[in-house]
C-alpha cells in the first residue's frame, strides 16, 4: 500500500473517529440537559379503604402563604439554623404545592361523594385548607422527613361549623431532593387522610 493511500485512510479513520466523539459528546450534553432539572408531583394515589359516603361538598382551592406560591422544593437544616430555608436550585414541583394539593383531596374525597369547586353555584358545605408548612427538613447530615402543616375549615350556611389544625410527617428515603419529593408526597396522602377522617365526623347537611 503507498503512503499517499495509507495517510489517506488514517485521516478518514481519525475524522471518522472525532465524529463519533462528537455525537456522543452532543448525547451527553442532551442527557444532562434533560435531567438537569427535575419535575415532581405526588405520583400515583395510595389504595384508600372504603368510608363512609359524603354529602356533595365545596372543595375550594387550597390557599398558602406567598412563600409557599411557587413551585420550589423546599428544605430546612434544623441542626445548623432552625431558622434557615432554602430551596433545591435543580429540582422542582411540577405546579405549586397547594395546587398538587387541591388535586390530591379532591380526588379522594370525590371517592366518597360529589365534590364541587367554589365556583359552582350550589349551597352545599365548604370546605377551606390554609397549607402554613410544606417543607422537608433535615434532622442531621442524613436524615430528614416531610412536614405539613395545614388549617381547615369546614363552612356551612355562611357559618364556621368546624375548624381543626392537622400535622403530617413521614420519613425521606434519601437525604436530596428526591427523598424530600417522596416524603412530602406520603406527608400530603397523610394528611389528606386525615381531613377525609374530620369531615365525615361533622354532621353535613346536604346540597340544596
Amino acid at each position: 500500500m503507498s503512503r499517499s493511500i495509507h495517510r489517506l485512510l488514517s485521516s478518514r479513520a481519525a475524522l471518522a473517529a472525532l465524529l463519533a466523539f462528537g455525537v456522543l459528546a452532543a448525547g451527553c450534553a442532551g442527557t444532562s440537559a434533560v435531567v438537569s432539572d427535575v419535575r415532581y408531583d405526588f405520583g400515583p394515589p395510595p389504595q384508600s379503604a372504603a368510608a363512609a359516603p359524603l354529602p356533595a361538598v365545596k372543595v375550594l382551592d387550597v390557599g398558602a402563604p406567598s412563600v409557599l406560591e411557587s413551585d420550589r422544593l423546599t428544605y430546612r437544616l434544623t441542626y445548623a439554623d432552625a431558622q434557615q430555608t432554602a430551596a433545591y436550585a435543580n429540582s422542582h414541583w411540577t405546579m405549586m404545592p397547594s395546587q398538587l394539593l387541591t388535586q390530591r383531596l379532591r380526588n379522594a374525597l370525590s371517592a366518597r361523594g360529589t365534590v364541587l369547586t367554589g365556583a359552582d353555584g350550589v349551597a352545599a358545605p365548604v370546605l377551606r385548607v390554609d397549607l402554613t408548612q410544606f417543607e422537608q427538613v433535615f434532622d442531621s447530615q442524613t436524615e430528614s422527613h416531610g412536614a405539613i402543616t395545614a388549617r381547615a375549615t369546614l363552612i356551612q350556611n355562611a357559618k364556621m361549623i368546624a375548624q381543626h389544625t392537622f400535622t403530617a410527617r413521614a420519613p425521606a428515603h434519601s437525604a436530596d431532593a428526591a427523598g424530600g419529593a417522596q416524603a412530602l408526597a406520603a406527608a400530603s396522602d397523610d394528611l389528606v387522610a386525615q381531613i377525609g377522617t374530620w369531615l365525615g365526623s361533622q354532621a353535613l347537611a346536604a346540597a340544596q
